[in-house]
């Protein structure tokens, strides 16, 4: 996670699968360190670029400092979700590249999710699969060594006087409503009232009761919060 005065910044890695050769010498740890490392500095320097064109620089300066150690041009190269939410004096702008949405309440109640589900589109969760179809057109989109990724992000605009709450996930804390049948209301309710840290104990009591069936019983989970009183943080990661 990272934040700034003005702006919150969700990363979430994927480790790759036992076996899967990445083709890089580094870990996805590595890897969203990096972006957002490189992420931070206009964010902070209140850049006037578009989130996407702030995305595709990133990439493509992670690309260039490991060009010459990692073959950058495998597809199974270290990875990332991005979210971006920065806040203008007239706007809510956001990004969202991958499974981490980010969900917004209105002051008068309504709720809206921008999200990325194209991972969730995929013909099959093969090996192969995945990897031929990660950043490629009819496939999905992630933060890796394709700078191009960055303008296949769900990206837009709400105007400030409609946005009251702001919540970025990763997965592993979205999971509450896109796996366990809760309404983004609730998963609302439960940040605005108690906390990340509170939403992030009801999903973990949740996967303690689940057992594994295609796909991770317990998930990294990473949550950050803003409303008008302040921003919080909340993360865990998997036990």
């Amino acid at each position: 996670m990272l934040t700034g005065p003005d702006f919150a910044v969700v990363l979430d890695g994927a480790t790759a699968p036992r076996g899967v050769d990445s083709g890089c010498r580094h870990t996805v740890a590595w890897l969203v360190a990096q972006l957002a490392t490189r992420l931070a500095t206009p964010l902070l320097t209140h850049s006037s670029a578009p989130l996407t064109d702030l995305l595709a620089d990133a990439i493509t300066a992670v690309r260039a400092s490991h060009a010459d150690t990692c073959d950058i041009t495998n597809p199974d190269s270290p990875s990332s979700t991005v979210s971006v939410v920065r806040l203008q004096p007239d706007r809510v702008e956001h990004l969202v590249l991958a499974d981490s949405p980010v969900v917004m309440r209105s002051p008068d109640g309504a709720v809206t999710v921008h999200s990325d589900d194209r991972i969730d589109l995929l013909p099959d969760y093969s090996l192969d699969t995945v990897s031929r179809l990660r950043n490629h057109p009819g496939g999905f989109w992630v933060a890796s060594t394709d700078p191009n990724a960055a303008y296949e992000a769900v990206s837009g605009t709400t105007p400030r006087a409609d946005v009251g709450v702001v919540a970025l996930l990763t997965d592993g804390a979205s999971r509450y409503v896109e796996r366990y049948g809760k309404t983004w209301d609730e998963l609302l309710d439960v940040l605005t009232t108690d906390g990340p840290s509170e939403l992030i104990r009801r999903v973990r009591a949740i996967d303690a009761t689940r057992t594994r069936s295609g796909g991770k019983q317990y998930d990294d989970a990473s949550v950050v919060l803003l409303q008008e009183r302040g921003l919080y943080e909340g993360k865990l990661g998997p036990l």
